[in-house]
């Protein structure tokens, strides 16, 4: 898939693994997976550092967070941005940027919206996204 705002095409991809029966090695149940899981959704990781299904057991128990972790870490980029144009005001390139940032952002609401993962009248605001993050 091409990306948004440049002109690569990107080539990363994930590989299936060869089969999908469980190793003879490995000693874990799947209570004890789901454990491990817990234990880490309490210690505060991400769901992309404990993995990406993982997210459906945490929703289950009620770990998941509030917004989505792409939404949340492009907000947290805009933030950045914001807090460095304003000591630089002259930087005319990372005002483009902002914009494109803030372009994706709202895009990604948008589908988030329409697939009711964020709730309808949830709305991006640069003067309120320091609170989000923070």
């Amino acid at each position: 898939m091409g990306r948004m705002h440049a002109p690569g095409k990107g080539i990363s991809q994930s590989a299936l693994p060869y089969r999908r029966s469980v190793p003879t090695w490995l000693k874990l149940t799947a209570d004890d997976v789901k454990e491990q899981i817990f234990k880490l959704g309490k210690k505060g990781l991400t769901p992309s550092q404990i993995g990406k299904k993982i997210l459906r057991i945490m929703k289950a128990m009620g770990l998941a967070p509030d917004l989505p972790e792409d939404l949340y870490y492009l907000i947290k980029k805009a933030v950045a941005m914001r807090k460095h144009l304003e000591r630089n005001r002259k930087d005319k390139d990372s005002k483009f940027r902002l914009i494109l940032v803030e372009s994706r952002i709202h895009r990604l609401a948008r589908y988030y919206k329409t697939k009711s993962v964020v709730p309808p009248n949830w709305k991006y605001e640069s003067s309120t996204a320091s609170a989000l993050v923070a």
